[in-house]
């Protein structure tokens, strides 16, 4: 860069590269490239940058020491922020025009809005963002812009699971599972080379009954010898209160439509899962 540029044009800069790349570290150096000051003064425009974020609760701006440490950008939410965003989506979907003949919601347009899908990822990846997790996985379709947004928030590849194998993806392991609630079988697909071994894995879905297709991810996930560390929904339905997994996170609870009162049941589930053990995040989160 030619010429040198002010602080609140250094402080934009910085600003724009941390949030459009959560939970991607950043060192001093990369900084000093773009904006050629001396790592003092940089130093001192984080910290600035670091203040703003915390006092309105922008997420967080964290540090990495070492050599070959370096600062990024959290976007974790607040608890009262989340639950902000759960009421706001139950006002949206509480809306007796939604309501589909056979007990069914219709929720397309919200999964499909970039803005109303980002709330919701930033919600769902709140209790994942200290975790050492590999992939976000999903099972298509609904769920695959959920899944990318969420996986963008923590800096993970997204892996979609078929319902049928495709010719295009190579080798594939198939497996049959039961779904917890019809107990109809279905089926599920991964391309051989999409998992390593040992991976660890977040199971990303829009809507969760009795958890049937969360067990057979897990299940499938065995076969390639990784780990499901989380399983996140936005909705959960209040019956059948034991699911086939044990652990899951929903952001809301659904106990059905009344009909005959135009009324869809829908709730902020305040039992959401908190996880206690936390992963320090080192410089190969980059």
């Amino acid at each position: 860069m030619g010429k040198k540029i002010n602080r609140t044009d250094r402080i934009a800069v910085i600003t724009k590269m941390l949030v459009e790349n959560p939970n991607k570290i950043f060192t001093l150096n990369n900084f000093v490239d773009i904006l050629s000051y001396a790592k003092s003064t940089l130093s001192e425009d984080i910290d600035v940058i670091e203040e703003v974020f915390d006092n309105f609760k922008l997420g967080e701006i964290k540090s990495i020491p070492g050599a070959a440490g370096g600062i990024y950008y959290n976007p974790r939410l607040s608890d009262e922020q989340i639950e902000d965003i759960c009421d706001e989506l139950c006002t949206l979907i509480n809306d007796k025009k939604r309501i589909i003949p056979g007990g069914y919601v219709y929720m397309n347009d919200i999964f499909y809005d970039p803005n109303i899908l980002q709330k919701i990822a930033k919600s769902l990846a709140a209790p994942y963002l200290d975790m050492k997790i590999d992939f976000v996985v999903t099972i298509e379709t609904k769920g695959i812009p959920l899944a990318i947004m969420t996986a963008n928030i923590l800096n993970i590849p997204m892996i979609v699971v078929r319902k049928s194998a495709r010719l295009t993806e190579g080798t594939t392991i198939q497996m049959n599972y039961i779904t917890g609630s019809s107990r109809r079988i279905n089926t599920m697909a991964l391309a051989k080379r999409s998992v390593p071994k040992g991976a660890k894995v977040l199971f990303i879905d829009d809507f969760m009954k009795a958890g049937g297709t969360a067990k057979g991810i897990t299940d499938l996930m065995k076969e390639f010898e990784a780990e499901v560390v989380g399983n996140a929904v936005v909705m959960s339905t209040k019956e059948p209160q034991e699911k086939l997994i044990n652990d899951y996170y929903s952001l809301l609870e659904f106990d059905g439509i009344d009909e005959k009162e135009e009324k869809i049941n829908i709730y902020r589930k305040d039992n959401k899962l908190i996880f206690n053990h936390k992963d320090n995040m080192d410089s190969d989160n980059n």
